[in-house]
């Protein structure tokens, strides 16, 4: 129990400490298909260490709610990620049903960025929070949907019971299923991050963005703190994507935190090789593919419930 205890403790440090690697493996991977060196992997690093270091401008206009706002994503954020198995060790927090708290977690943050998007009273960060409300109701029923088949599979109603319990079995018996909602789950991945082709956080045209429209305002520790959370946010999904990919392997749980940390930044090069393949699409065609997600998830539950034993 007090091994379990230090692995899951040693893969939440990690997860902690390395996730502002994975903007920078994806810029990388972008800059070697687009012939360039690009910026370093430690660039979040040192953007988030500089902007600590500068103080945070406030617009007249803005209230506490704005100020309240990037700490609560932070947070928030930090804790969904307390709930995560690593290495096939359950979080000491777990509970039967906290997948619905995970879920929560996540929407309270986004309902904060949306709040302090609409606190500073500019039309472009309206515009942003305004996407990102219509992308989102559908992002979460797609990540529900998704959660619902895993239930449905495994017969667990928590974080830990339905990834940790992914083994050859499962995909021998249900892989059409399972890889249904894991094509539905990668779709959710690129949603929730704010990755192409459904968003492009590199780009400057306030008409054209999403995420980045709504955190204009944003300065100093604040920015920092916002980067930091969407960097954890992504190792929390992408490390879920890999539970529920790659089977469960036993042996030494230190053996499988380190294959976890490896597959976690392959997951980020596939993500940098899908966003220099594919173009962002336009807005009227993200709600289509993000329902596309959400229909894969629930013909997964169709299949398990007409052919599961």
């Amino acid at each position: 129990m007090e091994n379990s205890l230090l692995v899951w403790l040693v893969g939440l440090l990690v997860a902690l400490v390395g996730a502002p690697l994975l903007p920078g493996i994806i810029n990388k991977v972008k800059a070697f298909f687009a012939g360039r060196r690009g910026p370093s992997v430690f660039q979040l690093y040192y953007d988030i260490f500089r902007l600590c270091h500068k103080a945070s401008v406030y617009s007249k206009t803005t209230t506490w709610v704005f100020r309240l706002a990037s700490v609560v994503v932070c947070a928030t954020t930090i804790c969904a990620m307390l709930l995560l198995p690593f290495a096939g060790c359950a979080s000491p927090l777990f509970f039967t049903g906290d997948l619905i708290l995970f879920l929560y977690l996540m929407g309270t943050g986004r309902f904060f960025t949306v709040l302090a998007a609409l606190d500073t009273g500019s039309s472009f960060e309206g515009m942003g929070a305004s996407r990102e409300c219509q992308f989102a109701v559908l992002a979460e029923g797609a990540l529900l949907a998704a959660f619902g088949a895993l239930i449905l599979l495994t017969k667990h109603l928590s974080l830990y019971g339905i990834l940790n319990q992914m083994d050859m079995r499962f995909w021998s018996l249900d892989g059409t299923a399972l890889l249904l909602v894991a094509a539905g789950f990668f779709v959710v991945i690129l949603t929730e991050c704010c990755r192409v082709p459904i968003d492009d956080p590199d780009t400057h045209l306030e008409l054209t963005m999403i995420h980045e429209a709504m955190i204009l305002d944003n300065s100093g520790v604040d920015l920092a703190l916002i980067h930091y959370a969407a960097s954890l946010k992504m190792w929390c999904l992408l490390l879920m994507e890999i539970l529920l990919v790659c089977p469960r392997i036993p042996g030494s749980p230190w053996f499988a935190l380190v294959g976890e940390v490896l597959c976690v930044l392959v997951g980020a090069v596939f993500v940098g090789v899908v966003e220099s393949v594919i173009a962002r699409f336009r807005f009227v065609k993200v709600p289509q593919i993000i329902s596309a997600a959400m229909g894969a998830s629930l013909l997964a539950i169709v299949l398990l419930s007409l052919f599961q034993k």
